[in-house]
């Protein structure tokens, strides 16, 4: 009986692999718990009925019955391990999901408005300062955005690569700089960051 049930087990798992349902977040997450409710169900399943032979007149020794344990013990830990997995996989899919929308946003913010104040930016995302440089210096390692700021004055700034290489003076302060690289090119006399993708 539970040898079966651990075999139907393995099978549900690589349907759910070829179908390519843990491939979504969220779907992700309700296999999981699915997973981990039907092992909790085999083993309360398998309790009861190792208990109600162990009690019959006819029933099973304590022998076979710790035997029968351990054979339900292997589908039962198959499906709460691999769900447990699933639903920590899934959190933390769900996580970087958020991220990934966050950096959209301001890249998509930033691009269609040209220039936006940092704590505009901020407040309309509902990130702190912080998070927002971060994330800005994610978008240029991605190679995604190209402008310049400085965080002290807090004006964030959209312009093409090929325009900032042509730069000679800083934008910011008006001093002398070389733009040649790509990556985020600091202004020695102001601090003025250049986010260049190429």
């Amino acid at each position: 009986m539970f040898y079966k049930i651990a075999v139907i087990s393995a099978s549900l798992w690589f349907n759910f692999f070829e179908k390519g349902w843990f491939e979504n977040v969220n779907s992700g997450r309700v296999v999981g718990i699915i997973l981990v409710v039907v092992g909790l169900g085999i083993a309360l399943i398998a309790a009861l009925f190792l208990i109600t032979q162990l009690n019959a007149e006819d029933g099973i020794s304590g022998g076979g019955a710790a035997v029968g344990a351990g054979l339900a013990f292997i589908p039962v830990a198959l499906f709460v391990g691999f769900g447990a997995f699933m639903v920590f996989k899934g959190g933390e899919d769900a996580k970087k999901h958020v991220e990934m929308e966050k950096q959209r946003k301001v890249l998509d913010i930033v691009k269609s408005r040209g220039q936006v104040t940092i704590d505009d930016l901020a407040l309309e995302i509902d990130i702190s300062r912080d998070e927002l440089k971060a994330i800005v210096h994610r978008l240029v390692g991605l190679q995604v955005f190209d402008g310049y700021i400085n965080w002290d004055v807090g004006t964030l700034y959209s312009e093409q690569a090929s325009h900032l290489h042509e730069l000679t003076n800083c934008k910011n302060c008006g001093g002398d700089i070389d733009l040649a690289g790509q990556g985020v090119l600091v202004c020695p006399w102001c601090g003025t960051e250049y986010f260049l993708s190429s």
